[in-house]
Formats: structure tokens, C-alpha cells, sequence
């Protein structure tokens, strides 16, 4: 294994307990309440009926594709990436919308300009991760 591998592989260890550890949080109660909460009114749907199976499908999304960096095999791993990828943008709008209310939703509400370098930079290390 050479040194690329061993950093890919390291990262990819990281990357997984990360993606599981936010995916099991979707099921705290509280945290599961709150990150409901933060879903924008439209894609929330009426009263606001959808945003509890999307807090759902989001954390087993995450769950499913940490334990898929796991896997011994490439293309598993590489479309597990993208699939982390494009969560990461698509939970951003419940991001912006938690920025924008500080004193609703306190340490979960990062600033848009820093939380969206961070989404960047994590979809990054993804991508060299699984390529």
C-alpha cells in the first residue's frame, strides 16, 4: 500500500465515523426536532408535513453511506462519495435557514459564509477519499 492509499484509506476511516455519527443524531429526539425545524417552509411541505421523513431520509443517507466508505470495494465507495457529496449540498438550504434565525436554532446556526467553506471542504476530503 503506498503512502496515497494509506491517507485515502485513514481519511476514509474518519469520513465514516463522521457521516454515522451526524446520521445517528438524525434519531435523537431533540436533535431530530430541531433539524426539522430547520428545513425551509417549501421544501418542508404543508404544515411542514414532510420535514420529519426528510430528517429520516437524510440520516440514514448519512449512516448508509459512512458505512460505504468502509467497503472493500471501489465503485461502492466512489458512488457511496458522491452520494455524500450531493447530500451535503442538499442539506445546505436547512443550513442558510438555521444561519438565519442565531437565536432559534444557537450552535447549530454557523454563520452561511463559514458553513459553506466547511460543506466545500468536506465534500473535498470525500472526493479524495473515494477517488
Amino acid at each position: 500500500m503506498d503512502a496515497f492509499a494509506l491517507v485515502q484509506l485513514v481519511l476514509r476511516i474518519i469520513l465514516a465515523l463522521v457521516f454515522v455519527g451526524m446520521g445517528i443524531t438524525h434519531f435523537v429526539p431533540r436533535v431530530r426536532r430541531a433539524m426539522a425545524a430547520m428545513i425551509p417552509a417549501g421544501l418542508a411541505g404543508p404544515e411542514r408535513r414532510w420535514a420529519p421523513a426528510l430528517v429520516t431520509v437524510s440520516g440514514v443517507a448519512e449512516v448508509v453511506g459512512g458505512l460505504a466508505l468502509l467497503t472493500p470495494w471501489w465503485i461502492v465507495r466512489f458512488v457511496a462519495g458522491l452520494g455524500l457529496i450531493a447530500l451535503l449540498i442538499a442539506v445546505f438550504p436547512a443550513n442558510v435557514q438555521a444561519a438565519r434565525e442565531p437565536e432559534r436554532f444557537g450552535a447549530a446556526a454557523v454563520p452561511i459564509g463559514r458553513r459553506a467553506i466547511g460543506q466545500a471542504v468536506l465534500a473535498a476530503l470525500v472526493l479524495v477519499a473515494v477517488i
